[in-house]
């Protein structure tokens, strides 16, 4: 269904089809659903979070290492470029 405009408009039937219930959740409800969902969460053990860190710090320097570079790289090119004298 259209309106006059042509914008799509919903009527409460599509929203019955599809099972929109629209009911809130209470806070007290919604924190137990939280509680019980970091639950299932498989915590990772603390040589493993040592691990991961020390990948992910190596990982991050590295990638300064090589974007500084690029930038050295294009920086000294860009001042030959531009600074070559007109002979």
């Amino acid at each position: 269904m259209s309106d006059a405009d042509g914008s799509a408009v919903r009527s409460s039937k599509d929203d019955d089809a599809r099972g929109d219930d629209k009911v809130r959740t209470g806070p007290l409800t919604f924190y137990k659903q939280v509680v019980a969902e970091l639950r299932k969460v498989v915590w990772p053990t603390q040589p493993q979070l040592v691990t991961y860190f020390i990948v992910v710090m190596v990982f991050v320097l590295f990638m300064i290492a090589f974007v500084s570079l690029l930038d050295l790289g294009f920086g000294r090119l860009a001042f030959e470029i531009f600074t070559t004298s007109g002979e």
